[in-house]
């Protein structure tokens, strides 16, 4: 080999040393990163025509494709686990336990004991007021769970509105990095960093709906969801949604009284949990608003109805007509099972009892119809209103399934149908979570080794110092030759 070989070989080491510290350093700074993308320099022999030597080929980015897509759809899983597991928890938080403290049931059951007390001694007024008083907080207690739950269905619809407008400029970002890649993927410019951000955006669509990455010419992807739509392949699509500031019991998708989701203009399917938007975050927060949520509503009303229909057999208070609202009114009317939708947050007190109305309790005793108060010592219709209560009945409302028992079974019933699905919701929730650790772990061991980096920088520095070694060594060997 010539001496200018020689040179021309070590100068082109220590060009590949250079780059490769560049790339090695990089990834040391970057261990912590999130999307960074470990990079690896790749190193080809020079050609022919050359003496020899290195040349740099290009550096890669080394990301494991199918654990980056397994852990996409993980955190997807688990963020739909999430709502489901916070969904149940606040509503178990809202009706209680049964026997716990301000539950619905130990609200029913105070109520009954009022009864029985009353019963006891109708001669009290302290004790007629103090039936009334906790049918009251019964009624309270309806309410505030409605209330609650159209609360909830209203936060579910704003987050709903919130992810797509995510979604749509997560997108639209996308595609402006897939305009930029493709215009200098054959060029000297570095494309890594891109996919990196990238990366990272992917990661944001994906926890909102778990997408598939399609590989396409000059390092462009599309993304299509789990369920087949087409998120992004070329231009980004808008995706639109209304926002609904109050929802009411009766509002439902199917009325067109809530917004649905579209892309480009056209309406899809997102009441299904195999639908085109289905396994993330925004498939959790359409499963609380229009199913879950509604769902318990029914429930609840169903509870109510019961409460309020056991009190109107006309065998019970004969003072009252037919048409007139018994104990526990419908906003001051009697109640019509045909508009049971709702009517947990309209049940009340009759206005003649309440203590926001006449308050004249003795009509516990003597009948809500009765002109005069009568015998204080006459507890027939108490006892007949405590057994209505307590009496087993097949209930009317779909939603309790035509259980029998009384009024407190079926509250037993429900809360015990809650509390089981908070439990099933919480061990997916467990499970999913394990999951994506695990995907997690598994990608991040597929990254940036900070000992493996420290050992590549130590071979660096020493073929650096060999190749440096030797163009001192040519230096030598011409300085010898224009010695002689």
């Amino acid at each position: 080999m010539s001496i200018s070989g020689a040179l021309s070989n070590a100068l082109s080491g220590l060009t590949a040393n250079a780059r490769s510290a560049q790339v090695t350093a990089s990834n040391l700074s970057n261990a912590l990163t999130p999307g960074y993308g470990r990079r690896a320099v790749e190193l080809a022999t020079r050609g022919i025509g050359s003496h020899g030597g290195v040349r740099v080929v290009g550096v890669n980015r080394l990301v494991d494709q199918a654990t980056i897509s397994d852990r996409r759809f993980a955190s997807a899983s688990q963020a739909n686990a999430q709502a489901k597991s916070d969904f149940f928890a606040r509503l178990e938080g809202l009706t209680g336990l049964p026997g716990e403290a301000g539950s619905l049931s130990t609200r029913l059951s105070s109520f009954d004991e009022s009864l029985v007390a009353a019963a006891s001694r109708p001669d009290l007024s302290e004790r007629l007021d103090a039936a009334g008083h906790h049918a009251e907080k019964l009624t309270e207690k309806f309410h505030t769970i409605s209330n609650t739950l159209q609360g909830m269905r209203a936060e579910a619809d704003a987050k709903i509105a919130q992810m797509i407008q995510r979604l749509n400029a997560s997108l639209a970002a996308i595609e402006d990095l897939n305009t930029h890649i493709s215009r200098i993927y054959n060029t000297p410019e570095d494309i890594l960093t891109l996919q990196d951000e990238r990366q990272l955006l992917i990661d944001q669509v994906a926890e909102i709906v778990p997408v598939r990455v399609i590989s396409r010419d000059r390092g462009v992807v599309g993304l299509y969801t789990d369920g087949g739509a087409i998120l992004l392949d070329g231009p980004a699509p808008e995706l639109t949604f209304n926002k609904t500031p109050t929802i009411e019991a009766h509002m439902t998708l199917a009325s067109g009284d809530l917004s649905g989701v579209s892309i480009n203009g056209k309406s899809i399917d997102i009441s299904s949990d195999n639908g085109p938007l289905s396994g993330g975050a925004l498939a959790g927060q359409i499963l609380i608003r229009d199913e879950l949520a509604p769902e318990a509503q029914s429930k609840l009303d169903g509870l109510a109805r019961e409460l309020a229909e056991r009190f109107q057999d006309p065998s019970l208070d004969t003072t009252i007509l037919a048409t007139d609202p018994a104990l526990f009114a419908d906003i001051g009317g009697r109640f019509n099972a045909a508009n049971e939708t709702g009517f947990a947050g309209r049940i009340q007190v009759n206005a003649l009892v309440s203590s926001t109305g006449s308050h004249e309790t003795w009509r516990l005793r003597d009948g809500l119809g009765a002109v005069t108060a009568g015998n204080v010592g006459n507890a027939s219709l108490l006892n007949r209103t405590r057994s209505a209560l307590t009496a087993s009945q097949t209930a009317a409302a779909a939603s309790l399934n035509s259980a029998s028992g009384g009024l407190g079974d079926f509250v037993d019933s429900v809360l015990s149908d809650q509390s089981l699905k908070k439990s099933i919701a919480d061990n997916e929730l467990g499970y999913r979570s394990s999951q994506f650790s695990a995907f997690l772990e598994k990608e991040r061991a597929f990254g940036v080794d900070s000992d493996q980096e420290l050992q590549t920088m130590m071979i660096v520095e020493q073929s650096y110092a060999a190749n440096a070694r030797m163009i001192q060594t040519v230096d030598e060997l011409i300085q010898t030759l224009l010695r002689l």
